[in-house]
Order: C-alpha cells, then structure tokens, then sequence
C-alpha cells in the first residue's frame, strides 16, 4: 500500500476548520498581527540564510549603541573602609 503525503489529504473543509479554530482561538484582532510577525520573522531568516558563512552579518558588527561610550572606567573601592577590610585577629 503506497504512503500518501499528508499535502493531498487537506482539502478545502480541514482549511475551513483549521481557519476557524484559529480565529476561535486568537480572536480576528490577532490573526493579522499574527500573520505580519509570521512574515518578519520569514524575511529575517531568509535574509540571515542568504548570507555567506563565515561571513559577519554587517547589520550585527559590534558597534556600541547611540549615546554610549566604548571607554571603560576602572573599578571604584568602596566609600565606606569599615566594611571593605576583614577585621583583623
């Protein structure tokens, strides 16, 4: 007996429930939200798989962010000694 995919059993009536157990379950608000984020999500993993490997995405360099600066201060003792220093036997 050959396998049948699962593509050629989904007809018309199983999308009709399919879609109304999603609005049912989400609510016709969401499903567009949904779908717009489905899509982004899509276009980013696309746009990530066409990349070449090995290579650093451009948009991803490690710049620092806007109104940050890259130096470092050192650190700061304490400002009260009493309770930095271990007492002493």
């Amino acid at each position: 007996m050959p396998m049948t995919p699962i593509y050629a059993v989904i007809d018309a009536p199983i999308i009709a429930i399919i879609i109304a157990a999603a609005v049912i379950l989400f609510g016709a608000e969401r499903i567009p939200k949904l779908a717009r984020s489905m899509g982004q999500a899509k276009k980013e993993f696309d746009a990530a798989m066409s990349g070449k490997p090995g290579q650093p995405d451009p948009s991803s360099s490690a710049q620092p962010a806007p109104g940050t600066s890259q130096t470092s201060s050192p650190p700061t003792a304490p400002s009260d000694p009493s309770t930095a220093t271990p007492p002493q036997p």
